[in-house]
Protein backbone atom coordinates (compact mmCIF):
# COMPACT_ATOMS: atom_id res chain seq x y z
CA UNK A 1 0.00 0.00 0.00
CA UNK A 2 1.19 3.41 -1.16
CA UNK A 3 -0.43 5.72 1.21
CA UNK A 4 -1.40 8.41 -1.53
CA UNK A 5 -4.20 10.93 -0.45
CA UNK A 6 -5.16 11.27 -3.92
CA UNK A 7 -5.24 9.64 -7.25
CA UNK A 8 -3.79 10.81 -10.23
CA UNK A 9 -6.30 13.07 -12.70
CA UNK A 10 -6.71 10.97 -16.18
CA UNK A 11 -5.78 13.94 -18.12
CA UNK A 12 -2.44 13.82 -16.51
CA UNK A 13 -2.04 10.24 -18.58
CA UNK A 14 -3.41 11.77 -22.03
CA UNK A 15 -1.31 14.44 -21.54
CA UNK A 16 1.50 12.47 -21.28
CA UNK A 17 1.28 9.75 -23.68
CA UNK A 18 1.08 13.10 -25.84
CA UNK A 19 4.39 14.39 -24.59
CA UNK A 20 6.07 11.21 -24.43
CA UNK A 21 9.91 12.47 -25.20
CA UNK A 22 9.26 15.21 -22.42
CA UNK A 23 8.09 12.84 -20.13
CA UNK A 24 11.30 10.27 -20.63
CA UNK A 25 13.62 13.43 -20.29
CA UNK A 26 11.37 14.39 -17.11
CA UNK A 27 11.51 11.16 -15.92
CA UNK A 28 15.87 10.46 -16.52
CA UNK A 29 15.98 13.66 -14.12
CA UNK A 30 13.92 12.08 -11.56
CA UNK A 31 15.84 9.10 -10.97
CA UNK A 32 18.86 11.51 -11.29
CA UNK A 33 17.66 13.46 -8.32
CA UNK A 34 16.28 10.53 -6.42
CA UNK A 35 20.07 9.09 -6.75
CA UNK A 36 21.54 12.20 -5.39
CA UNK A 37 19.04 12.54 -2.69
CA UNK A 38 19.63 9.14 -1.36
CA UNK A 39 23.61 10.25 -1.58
CA UNK A 40 23.26 14.17 0.02
CA UNK A 41 21.26 11.81 2.67
CA UNK A 42 24.82 9.49 4.00
CA UNK A 43 26.62 12.53 3.91
CA UNK A 44 24.54 14.76 5.89
CA UNK A 45 23.79 12.02 8.36
CA UNK A 46 27.43 10.08 9.30
CA UNK A 47 26.23 9.13 12.55
CA UNK A 48 23.49 7.36 11.44
CA UNK A 49 24.88 4.26 10.24
CA UNK A 50 21.45 2.36 10.19
CA UNK A 51 20.60 4.82 7.02
CA UNK A 52 24.15 4.27 5.54
CA UNK A 53 23.78 0.62 3.19
CA UNK A 54 20.31 1.20 2.67
CA UNK A 55 20.82 4.40 1.04
CA UNK A 56 23.51 3.62 -1.11
CA UNK A 57 21.95 0.43 -2.59
CA UNK A 58 19.20 3.17 -3.27
CA UNK A 59 21.25 5.09 -4.45
CA UNK A 60 23.08 2.36 -7.23
CA UNK A 61 19.50 0.92 -8.18
CA UNK A 62 17.82 4.48 -9.00
CA UNK A 63 21.22 5.43 -11.38
CA UNK A 64 20.80 2.21 -13.00
CA UNK A 65 16.91 3.39 -13.96
CA UNK A 66 18.68 6.70 -14.99
CA UNK A 67 20.96 5.14 -17.47
CA UNK A 68 17.90 2.24 -18.35
CA UNK A 69 15.76 5.54 -19.21
CA UNK A 70 19.01 7.41 -21.16
CA UNK A 71 19.28 4.43 -22.82
CA UNK A 72 15.34 4.74 -23.66
CA UNK A 73 15.78 8.32 -24.82
CA UNK A 74 19.13 7.66 -27.26
CA UNK A 75 16.60 4.55 -28.78
CA UNK A 76 14.70 7.13 -29.80
CA UNK A 77 17.27 9.95 -31.35
CA UNK A 78 17.07 12.19 -28.04
CA UNK A 79 19.60 13.24 -25.35
CA UNK A 80 19.60 13.64 -21.67
CA UNK A 81 20.04 17.33 -21.12
CA UNK A 82 19.34 20.32 -18.92
CA UNK A 83 15.77 21.00 -17.57
CA UNK A 84 14.69 23.77 -15.26
CA UNK A 85 13.52 21.98 -12.31
CA UNK A 86 10.05 20.67 -11.29
CA UNK A 87 8.41 22.78 -8.32
CA UNK A 88 7.06 19.37 -6.88
CA UNK A 89 10.15 18.38 -4.61
CA UNK A 90 10.61 21.77 -2.93
CA UNK A 91 6.86 22.33 -2.35
CA UNK A 92 6.43 18.85 -0.76
CA UNK A 93 9.52 19.57 1.41
CA UNK A 94 8.06 22.60 2.88
CA UNK A 95 6.25 20.48 5.72
CA UNK A 96 9.30 18.77 6.57
CA UNK A 97 10.34 20.19 10.41
CA UNK A 98 13.28 22.46 10.99
CA UNK A 99 14.53 20.54 13.93
CA UNK A 100 16.72 17.59 13.94
CA UNK A 101 15.80 14.84 14.39
CA UNK A 102 12.14 15.55 13.21
CA UNK A 103 13.69 17.00 10.00
CA UNK A 104 15.22 13.71 9.18
CA UNK A 105 12.22 11.93 10.00
CA UNK A 106 10.20 14.24 7.28
CA UNK A 107 12.58 13.57 4.85
CA UNK A 108 12.76 10.10 4.62
CA UNK A 109 8.64 10.32 4.59
CA UNK A 110 8.80 12.65 2.00
CA UNK A 111 11.07 10.68 0.07
CA UNK A 112 8.42 7.92 0.75
CA UNK A 113 5.72 10.02 -1.35
CA UNK A 114 8.04 10.82 -3.84
CA UNK A 115 8.06 7.08 -4.71
CA UNK A 116 5.11 6.44 -3.78
CA UNK A 117 3.57 8.40 -6.74
CA UNK A 118 6.13 7.88 -9.09
CA UNK A 119 5.05 4.06 -8.49
CA UNK A 120 1.74 5.15 -9.41
CA UNK A 121 2.45 6.86 -12.24
CA UNK A 122 4.27 4.25 -13.71
CA UNK A 123 1.72 1.98 -13.63
CA UNK A 124 -0.60 4.24 -15.17
CA UNK A 125 2.02 4.96 -17.74
CA UNK A 126 2.61 0.88 -17.95
CA UNK A 127 -1.11 -0.02 -19.04
CA UNK A 128 -2.13 3.38 -21.09
CA UNK A 129 1.75 2.61 -23.27
CA UNK A 130 0.56 -0.75 -23.63
CA UNK A 131 -2.86 0.85 -25.18
CA UNK A 132 -1.18 2.26 -27.47
CA UNK A 133 1.58 0.07 -29.03
CA UNK A 134 4.61 1.39 -27.07
CA UNK A 135 4.99 -2.42 -25.97
CA UNK A 136 8.46 -1.20 -25.21
CA UNK A 137 7.98 1.57 -23.36
CA UNK A 138 5.25 -0.38 -21.31
CA UNK A 139 7.50 -3.21 -20.51
CA UNK A 140 10.16 -0.65 -19.13
CA UNK A 141 7.43 1.29 -16.56
CA UNK A 142 5.44 -2.08 -15.72
CA UNK A 143 9.66 -3.31 -14.85
CA UNK A 144 10.02 -0.43 -12.31
CA UNK A 145 7.10 -1.07 -10.51
CA UNK A 146 8.09 -3.25 -8.09
CA UNK A 147 11.86 -1.22 -7.27
CA UNK A 148 9.28 1.80 -6.79
CA UNK A 149 7.49 0.13 -4.14
CA UNK A 150 10.64 -1.17 -2.57
CA UNK A 151 12.00 1.88 -2.18
CA UNK A 152 8.62 4.05 -0.65
CA UNK A 153 8.65 0.95 1.80
CA UNK A 154 12.35 1.40 2.27
CA UNK A 155 12.05 4.81 3.35
CA UNK A 156 9.39 4.39 5.35
CA UNK A 157 11.13 1.64 7.34
CA UNK A 158 13.84 3.88 7.60
CA UNK A 159 12.24 6.16 9.08
CA UNK A 160 10.39 3.56 11.65
CA UNK A 161 14.43 2.76 12.75
CA UNK A 162 15.02 6.20 13.68
CA UNK A 163 12.77 5.06 16.80
CA UNK A 164 11.84 8.69 17.23
CA UNK A 165 8.16 7.84 17.51
CA UNK A 166 5.72 5.21 17.96
CA UNK A 167 4.22 3.37 14.87
CA UNK A 168 1.05 5.13 15.60
CA UNK A 169 2.43 8.71 15.30
CA UNK A 170 4.88 7.57 12.59
CA UNK A 171 1.26 6.33 10.56
CA UNK A 172 -0.08 9.78 11.53
CA UNK A 173 3.08 11.67 10.45
CA UNK A 174 3.50 9.87 6.98
CA UNK A 175 -0.59 10.47 6.47
CA UNK A 176 -0.06 14.14 6.94
CA UNK A 177 2.92 14.36 4.45
CA UNK A 178 0.72 12.40 1.96
CA UNK A 179 -2.23 14.80 2.60
CA UNK A 180 0.08 17.41 1.77
CA UNK A 181 1.42 15.26 -1.36
CA UNK A 182 -2.05 15.62 -2.69
CA UNK A 183 -2.39 19.52 -2.25
CA UNK A 184 0.96 19.60 -3.99
CA UNK A 185 -0.23 17.85 -6.43
CA UNK A 186 -3.46 19.48 -7.26
CA UNK A 187 -1.91 23.04 -7.54
CA UNK A 188 0.63 22.16 -9.92
CA UNK A 189 0.65 23.36 -13.12
CA UNK A 190 -0.72 20.89 -15.93
CA UNK A 191 2.58 20.26 -17.59
CA UNK A 192 4.49 16.74 -19.14
CA UNK A 193 6.11 16.13 -16.04
CA UNK A 194 6.35 12.82 -13.82
CA UNK A 195 4.97 14.74 -10.96
CA UNK A 196 3.06 17.59 -12.16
Amino acid sequence: MLHLASETDPAWTRRALENLDAILLDHAHCEKKAASTALSLIFRYPERPALMLPLSRLAREELAHFEEVVGVLRGRGLEFRRQRPSPYASKLMEIVRKQEPLRLLDTLLCCAMIEARSCERMQLLGEALGEVGEAGLAKLYRGLLASEARHFNSYVDLARGLGLVSEEALRERLAEVAAHEAAVIAEAPPVARMHN
